[in-house]
């Protein structure tokens, strides 16, 4: 049972939820700041459980729109689907199941969160077409990652937004865009020569390896700057700052390693230090919220 559960997790890279997880639960504490950053345990556990189902639902679909180019291609031969390790009609129920879960736990949130959850589905679905007709595929998976934390905030808050905290929520997102457009360029640089001979479309293909990185360079950098629009948005102190500092030091770090280090670092840039940068976000914004300033119990 244990290796089954390994297989479906590995299926879905059920360990990338680090990325868009906490976001979403620093958007969930800044929303309940009224309450000390605690939504209740009922919201908390069904946020998890419509983040999760999201995720699932997504990268299960992505695996199964691209099975034919991960078949093709050296790296990705080996993954469950090529591999044959996993049946497809299994991958498409948990596609659906994963799709239906997120539309129920929506449901139990509040209406809005129920309303959006279609919207939410289509997005995060479509984002893994998007590399067959267009080289701005970085984009679309960024505002598919960027609806964790407005969804996280809905989740909270429901209608009763008021318009700052709709700016705030909508700079985040943002953030998030510009996060994901550049790792996923440096991601996307593994698989550069294939994607041209397959007619597979990315920044990468269309600028070159070098001009891309230099985008997704400009693209963290604008991040850090929303980042910190946040903080003053949400009128953060000591803490988020220094949480700022680790982050354009990991970002920093990350280019280095893409542009010194070649492709064998890639996954050390891509996963670990990424994660690194949205724990420390959502370890500092907690901090924020919970004790004034990183000092002070509110």
């Amino acid at each position: 049972m244990f290796s089954q559960v390994r297989q479906w997790g590995e299926f879905v890279k059920f360990s990338h939820t680090v990325f868009a997880l906490p976001f979403a639960l620093a958007a969930m504490v800044v929303a309940a700041r009224d309450t000390n950053g605690w939504p209740g345990w009922r919201t908390f556990g069904l946020i998890l459980v419509a983040m999760v189902c999201a995720r699932t639902c997504a990268m299960a679909f992505n695996r199964i729109v691209d099975r034919g180019f991960d078949a093709a291609n050296p790296r990705t031969a080996m993954r469950h689907l090529p591999a044959g390790r996993i049946s497809l009609i299994s991958a498409s129920v948990l596609c659906a199941t994963a799709a239906a879960g997120l539309v129920v736990a929506s449901y139990f949130l509040n209406s809005v969160c129920f309303y959006l959850s279609p919207v939410a589905l289509f997005i995060i679905c479509f984002y893994s077409l998007t590399k067959r007709f267009t080289d701005y595929t970085h984009v679309f998976l960024g505002v598919a990652l960027a609806l964790a934390p407005i969804g996280a905030w809905l989740a909270v808050r429901g209608a009763a937004i008021a318009p700052l905290e709709w700016l705030a929520a909508i700079v985040l997102a943002v953030a998030v865009v510009f996060w994901l457009i550049g790792f996923d360029i440096i991601y996307a640089l593994q698989d550069y020569e294939f994607d041209r001979r397959q007619g597979l479309r990315s920044l990468v293909v269309a600028w070159g390896p070098k001009n891309a990185l230099q985008g997704a360079f400009l693209s963290h950098m604008f991040m850090w700057g929303l980042l910190l629009l946040f903080g003053l948005l949400c009128r953060f102190r000591v803490a988020y700052l220094i949480g700022l500092i680790i982050i354009l030091l990991s970002l920093l770090l990350e280019h280095w390693l893409a542009r010194r280090r070649g492709l064998n670092w890639i996954n050390t840039a891509f996963f670990r230090l990424n994660a690194l940068i949205s724990a420390i976000f959502l370890v500092v914004t907690v901090t924020e919220v919970v004790f004034h300033g990183g000092f002070r119990l509110q």
